[in-house]
């Protein structure tokens, strides 16, 4: 009696661990510079960005080159960390986390305006979720195009506030960044239309 409950118990955390690590969604896929064979890796991708673009508009190719540019599909990124004296870490350099590097604040506040309260940055389906509403509400504040990546890529990254301000003006790199990402969105559309995803 004592084996067959040992191994019970054995067994049932097995599936807990299982179904924790399987949400985050294993490493990320081999390569990078083909939205087909991202999705073929990874198929789970694709129904969380159609899901995505359904709820909120944002086309799959945009929520795809952006996700490439915040973590490279990785579901458990995080910013490096600082160092004092080049020897004492200090924290990292902001909360961003997952697969669309999104920060504490930002992520609680989706969290409640969709009442997504058990939703994890390092889900993809969540992460997609995010970025459509960020996204979204980018279009209704800022009037920024849902397929206008460029743009959407500078107040992703600079927040509604700064790029109403322009704060992205006066950072010549991350105007080169929003230039690479419009880029890689293009080749993504490309790619996914002569698939037929």
């Amino acid at each position: 009696m004592k084996r067959s409950l040992r191994s019970l118990m054995v067994l049932a955390s097995l599936v807990v661990l299982a179904s924790c690590g399987s949400r985050s969604g294993g490493p990320p896929p081999g390569n990078l510079e083909n939205a087909c064979s991202i999705l073929a890796q990874k198929p789970q991708y694709l129904r969380a960005f159609r899901a995505a673009e359904a709820r909120w508009g944002v086309p799959v190719h945009v929520q795809m080159a952006t996700i490439y540019q915040e973590s490279k599909f990785d579901a458990e990124a995080r910013t490096p960390f600082q160092w004092s004296l080049g020897v004492i870490p200090m924290g990292r350099q902001s909360s961003a986390y997952g697969y669309s590097q999104a920060l504490d604040g930002t992520w609680e506040e989706y969290q409640k305006e969709t009442r997504s309260f058990g939703a994890r940055r390092n889900d993809i389906r969540d992460a997609a979720d995010f970025m459509g509403w960020y996204m979204s509400q980018s279009n209704q504040r800022l009037g920024i195009g849902l397929a206008d990546t460029r743009n959407q890529y500078l107040a992703y990254h600079e927040g509604r506030t700064g790029f109403s301000r322009g704060s992205y003006n006066a950072k010549p790199w991350l105007l080169r960044i929003a230039d690479d990402v419009a880029v890689r969105s293009r080749t993504y559309q490309a790619q996914l239309n002569a698939c037929g995803a």
